[in-house]
C-alpha cells in the first residue's frame, strides 16, 4: 500500500467519522429560548383572565393556608415527626391512611373526568409549571420589558446597564422561589416557629434543606427550563392520548376556513384571491408559552392555556372577520362540522358520565366516612411478662396496656368496663383522661373469679367510652386466659 492509498484510507475514515459526529450532534437540537408575548391589543383578553384568576386563586390559597389558625394551632398542618396532619378541624392519624387514599383517588378520577371533557385544563390553568411560569414571566416582563425588549437585550453584548437588568430579574427570581419553598415547608413544620428559627439562625438542617431545594427546583423550572418541563419532563404530557378522544374539547384550527393563507389586499376581497380566513400574522405563535404553531394540529406540547385563541380572536376583530378560527372544539366537531349544541352533547358521553358517577360516589362515601368517624382509637395490647396470675381471693388476673388515640382538640375523660366472662371486672381505674390529640398508654388490670373461669383461653370485650358522649365508644376484643387449678 502506498501513501497516496494510505492518505485516502485516512481522509476518508476522518469524513466518515464527522459524518457520525454530525449525525449524533443533530439528535440533540439546541434549545430555541421563546419569547412568549404577553399583551394583546389594550388590555387582558378572556382566556388570559382567566388565566390569571387561577394564578392569584391557587397562590392565595399556597402562601395563605399556613398563616390561618384554628384552635390555637395551624389550621392546616402535616406535622409528620408527631405523625398527625390537622385539616382545619379534622386531626388525622396513621391509622387513618383511607381518607387520605380517598382524597388522592378523588384526585385522579378528577384530572380523568376534566382531561375526557375539556383536555389539558389542568395543565393550561392550574399545573404548579404554568402557574409560577406565569409568575417568572410576569417579573420578567417588569423588569426586562416586553417581548421585543427582552429579544434585543439578549442580542446586544454584556454591558453594565444589561448586567443590572438581568441581575435583578434573577434576585426577584430567587426572592420568589426561596419564600415559595419557605411556604412549601410550612405546610409540615408549624410556619411561625420556622420563621423565628430562621431570623435566629437557629433552622433545622433538614428544614433548611428542604426550602432550599423546593427553592431551587422553582427558580430552575420557572426561570429556566419552562416550556422544557412540559415538553420533555412532564409524564402527562406523554399519556394525555390516552385520555382523549374523539370528543374530548381541545384547541383546534379550522383548517378548512382559515387555509389557503395570506396577508390579503385592501383592493380585493379574500375570496377573490383565494384565500381563506388566516391572515398568518402569526400571533397565535408569538403567545404560545412552548411555541408551537397551532394550525400544524394538536401537539402534545399544547398546554391548553388558549393564549392562541385570545390572539387569534384579536386579529379577527382587527381585519372584520368571524371570531372562532382558532377555538375550542372536537376532532369530530371539526369534521362533521357539528353546531354547537351537537358537539355538547357528544362531549357529555358515557365515558365522562361514568368518570363523573364514580366521582361523585367517592366524594360522598368519603363525606360520610369522615361524618362517622368516631373521634377515638384504641389498640389493645396483652403484657407478655405477665399472661395471667392468681391474685388475692382466688381471682384470676390478666394485665394489658391500652393504647388509646384522642384524636379530638379538646381533653376528655373516658370510661373502661369489660364483658364476657361471669364476673369479670376492671382491677385498674375505670375513669382516665387524655390531652387534646394525644396517644396515651393507660394499663388495664381484669379480674375474675377463679372459680367460675374454666382453664384455658377466653374471648372477652373491652370497651371504652367518652365520659361526656355515650356515641363516642370503641369496643375491642382480646383473650383472657383462666388458670389450671
Amino acid at each position: 500500500m502506498n501513501a497516496v492509498d494510505e492518505g485516502r484510507k485516512v481522509q476518508e475514515a476522518s469524513t466518515s467519522a464527522a459524518r457520525q459526529a454530525d449525525a449524533v450532534e443533530s439528535l440533540y437540537a439546541k434549545r430555541v429560548e421563546i419569547y412568549p408575548r404577553q399583551k394583546i391589543g389594550s388590555g387582558l383578553a378572556w382566556f388570559q383572565k382567566w388565566r390569571w384568576a387561577a394564578v392569584w386563586a391557587t397562590q392565595i390559597v399556597f402562601y395563605g393556608l399556613p398563616w390561618l389558625m384554628w384552635n390555637d394551632r395551624q389550621a392546616v398542618l402535616f406535622e409528620l415527626t408527631a405523625r398527625r396532619f390537622y385539616i382545619f378541624g379534622l386531626v388525622l392519624w396513621p391509622q387513618d391512611i383511607v381518607f387520605l387514599t380517598g382524597i388522592l383517588i378523588i384526585a385522579a378520577f378528577a384530572l380523568f373526568l376534566f382531561t375526557a371533557v375539556g383536555g389539558r385544563l389542568w395543565c393550561g390553568y392550574a399545573c404548579p409549571q404554568t402557574v409560577y411560569s406565569e409568575i417568572f414571566m410576569w417579573i420578567e416582563r417588569r423588569i426586562e420589558g416586553d417581548r421585543t425588549r427582552r429579544m434585543l437585550l439578549d442580542r446586544e453584548p454584556m454591558s453594565a446597564r444589561k448586567f443590572l437588568l438581568k441581575a435583578g430579574k434573577h434576585a426577584a427570581w430567587i426572592a420568589a422561589s426561596l419564600w415559595t419553598g419557605y411556604s412549601f415547608v410550612g405546610y409540615f413544620t408549624p410556619i411561625r416557629e420556622l420563621g423565628a428559627e430562621l431570623l435566629a439562625l437557629q433552622i433545622g438542617g433538614w428544614s433548611a434543606f428542604w426550602i432550599l431545594f423546593y427553592g431551587f427546583a422553582t427558580y430552575g423550572n420557572a426561570g429556566w427550563m419552562r416550556e422544557q418541563v412540559c415538553k420533555y419532563m412532564c409524564p402527562y404530557a406523554r399519556f394525555q392520548s390516552a385520555m382523549f378522544d374523539q370528543d374530548t374539547l381541545i384547541i383546534t384550527y379550522d383548517e378548512a376556513r382559515g387555509e389557503p393563507r395570506g396577508a390579503g389586499s385592501r383592493k380585493k376581497s379574500r375570496a377573490e384571491l383565494g384565500l381563506g380566513d388566516c391572515v398568518d400574522c402569526g400571533l397565535c405563535v408569538q403567545v404560545c408559552p412552548t411555541g408551537i404553531d397551532i394550525r400544524n394540529g394538536l401537539q402534545y406540547e399544547c398546554i391548553g392555556c388558549a393564549a392562541c385563541i385570545d390572539a387569534c380572536n384579536h386579529t379577527m376583530d382587527k381585519v372584520g372577520l368571524p371570531k372562532g378560527l382558532v377555538r375550542y372544539s372536537t376532532t369530530n366537531a371539526m369534521r362533521q362540522a357539528l353546531d354547537s349544541g351537537a358537539m355538547w352533547q357528544r362531549v357529555f358521553r358515557p365515558r365522562v358520565l361514568v368518570y363523573g358517577g364514580f366521582l361523585l360516589a367517592i366524594t360522598i362515601a368519603l363525606a360520610a366516612a369522615l361524618a362517622l368517624r368516631v373521634p377515638l382509637k384504641v389498640d389493645l395490647i396483652r403484657d407478655r411478662g405477665a399472661l395471667a396470675r392468681e391474685a388475692d381471693g382466688g381471682q384470676v388476673e390478666n394485665v394489658y396496656r391500652m393504647q388509646v388515640s384522642n384524636t379530638t382538640e379538646a381533653r376528655r375523660a373516658y370510661l373502661v368496663s369489660a364483658a364476657g366472662l361471669p364476673g369479670l371486672a376492671v382491677g385498674s381505674e375505670t375513669r382516665f383522661e387524655v390531652g387534646p390529640a394525644v396517644v396515651a398508654s393507660i394499663p388495664l388490670r381484669l379480674l375474675a373469679d377463679g372459680e367460675q373461669v374454666a382453664p384455658g383461653s377466653h374471648k372477652v370485650t373491652v370497651e371504652v367510652r367518652a365520659e361526656d358522649d355515650a356515641g363516642v365508644v370503641v369496643r375491642e376484643t382480646t383473650t383472657f386466659i383462666g388458670l389450671r387449678r
